[in-house]
């Protein structure tokens, strides 16, 4: 059997995949059990955080193995084979142990350093026992994992080189200024209580913020947090609990809020956001009024030919229809977020110009509308088939943003897939951060000089790992080796008594423990030297010789590996 790994993570896949490809709780568990069942596979983990998806398993056949690992995450993520392929990378053996030990150090997390990676190898491995899922080579690797990021974290100054997650999307919030000064005095909201969301209301307690409130579908647990909270006492913080339901009347309290829930759908629409702010923020998500008199320049908006209305606006012909001046800095305007909110008009606006270059260009030409309206929409349709979203073209020359009222609204969504509307950060006196952005913001931090060190550190423990995992393989064969070398020994001291029948006592049980060190001196050698053989690379073949040479029984060892596994799954995690 061979450690194998399949995954996808914020380093190999855009959000927008990650987001679709989530797992719920419910569907981690199908994919552990369909992971054994499944004929390559021995032992199976599942590691899902809201940045990467990793399936680990013990498999007999690395091709078949990594067929049927691709195949079980692309039928319980929902996402299609042929287009999460692309996304997916593969490790195998030594290489899948240096994968997880590095994300257990922070050396692949979007926030380099952060720790709260270790708390979910710690669930995940903690969900395999429950589930009888995990044997002795995934309970070794995985509670092994802990203990290398433990080392790193206490050994090197890796902390120094980033944050959780929570922190640094809070400091994005404070668009890197001083947090506690950020938070001092501010109502905080916390939607869900699980490890993400209890981390993000304990970090904002330590802030500095004067009141925090928890909402979460199960009820109680909310209330187990928001006690944990008011008892703490590192903290001065009023925190209380309160049912899903009241979310929308507490947003409209709130200065800053964090959502991380297990939900499929949106926990905030752009119009819960958009009513929250309103009356804090000047016409904050108003619309324009059907009623309101229409200026010089406009054009009364009807419905008909779109592009008859596009080619009535005037708009200069170099410039972008598409006014991205409303998009806040640290807020990705890349994907869907670019055009996230805007009406059907101002799409085909912008088709119109991508597809002729000007708005003037098209008056020109001067076709029916009809035709022209089929051919805007053909073009945006091929566009969005082609590129998965409206293109953008900017100009060269700096441009004046529109001035934004300062936000009243702070909103950090860490959930995958999200749980705040993308287009809420759009709306005037709402500041968004979300894990897109976090990992744009991220992509070029620097990484601190202890990064080396723990690199160092997790190599040498790959490399301990290994050997120990080789040794004990022929552990199995060792204990077979005594066993049979104790039935020998059993047997001739039956002979022995059959023979002299009146040996007392004292004789036979001196007579037995001289041939039983006679045995173990003889054994004793030949099984130390093997296991340190067995360590070395290569040297998995030390085991078939002991066999062979000993005419072992197969079954004998086989049954020694089954009995380890059994009390290795029956294992706590540490």
């Amino acid at each position: 059997m061979s450690l194998l790994v399949v995954g996808l993570s914020h380093r190999s896949a855009p959000v927008s995949v990650l987001e679709r490809a989530s797992l719920s709780a419910d569907a981690q568990i199908k994919l552990l059990q369909d992971t054994v069942a499944a004929e390559p596979a021995a032992e199976a983990a599942v590691l899902a955080t809201c940045n990467r998806i990793e399936l680990y398993a013990d498999v007999d056949k690395f091709h078949a193995g990594v067929a049927e690992l691709s195949t079980l995450l692309a039928q319980h993520s929902g996402v299609g084979l042929e287009e999460l392929t692309p996304y997916l990378y593969v490790h195998y053996e030594d290489r899948a142990v240096h994968h997880l030990f590095s994300v257990a150090c922070g050396l692949d997390s979007m926030v380099v350093g952060e720790g709260q990676i270790l708390g979910q190898i710690k669930d995940s491995l903690a969900k395999a026992q429950d589930l009888h899922t995990a044997g002795r080579l995934l309970n070794d690797l995985f509670q092994q994992a802990l203990r290398v990021g433990k080392r790193a974290h206490s050994e090197t100054g890796i902390d120094r080189a980033g944050q959780s997650l929570v922190t640094f999307g809070l400091q994005q919030l404070a668009r890197g200024g001083d947090v506690p000064a950020w938070a001092a005095g501010k109502k905080a909201l916390v939607i869900g209580a699980g490890s993400m969301s209890s981390l993000a209301a304990a970090t904002l307690a330590r802030a500095g913020v004067a009141e925090v409130v928890v909402a979460n579908r199960t009820f109680e647990r909310a209330e187990r947090l928001a006690e944990i909270l008011n008892q703490a006492e590192d903290a001065e913080v009023v925190a209380r609990a309160v049912p899903m339901e009241s979310v929308a009347v507490e947003l409209t309290r709130a200065d800053v809020a964090v959502s991380c829930t297990g939900a499929t759908g949106l926990v905030l629409t752009a119009e819960a956001v958009a009513a929250a702010v309103r009356g804090r923020v000047p016409d904050a998500g108003a619309s324009p009024s059907a009623d309101a008199p229409l200026g010089a320049d406009e054009v009364e908006p009807r419905f008909g030919s779109g592009a008859a209305q596009a080619a009535a606006i005037p708009v200069e012909e170099d410039a972008c229809p598409l006014d991205l001046s409303a998009v806040q800095p640290g807020f990705s305007v890349m994907g869907e977020a670019a055009v996230a909110g805007m009406d059907a008009a101002t799409l085909e606006q912008h088709a119109v110009w991508v597809d002729k270059g000007t708005v003037v260009q098209r008056r020109e030409d001067a076709r029916s509308a009809a035709e022209a309206d089929a051919e805007l929409i053909g073009a945006l349709a091929a566009t969005v088939a082609t590129v998965g979203r409206i293109p953008e073209r900017r100009r060269p020359e700096p441009v004046d943003e529109a001035v934004r009222p300062e936000p009243v609204l702070f909103l950090l969504d860490l959930a995958m897939p999200r749980d705040i509307d993308a287009a809420a950060h759009r709306l005037a006196g709402v500041r968004l951060v979300d894990i897109e952005s976090l990992a744009e913001a991220s992509a070029d931090a620097p990484m601190a000089a202890d990064v080396d060190q723990v690199r160092r550190i997790v190599a040498d423990e790959v490399a301990a790992f290994g050997a120990a995992q080789r040794a004990a393989h022929i552990t199995p064969t060792v204990v077979a080796l005594r066993t049979m070398a104790a039935d020998v020994v059993a047997g001739e001291i039956a002979r022995l008594e059959g023979r002299l029948p009146g040996l007392d006592d004292k004789h036979r049980a001196e007579i037995t423990q001289t041939v039983k060190r006679v045995v173990d001196k003889l054994l004793h050698a030949p099984t130390v030297r093997v296991k340190q053989l067995a360590a070395e690379p290569g040297g998995a073949g030390y085991a078939d010789a002991l066999r062979t040479l000993f005419d072992l029984d197969p079954e004998t060892v086989a049954s020694v590996s089954r009995a380890e596994d059994t009390h290795e799954k029956n294992r706590e995690p540490r």
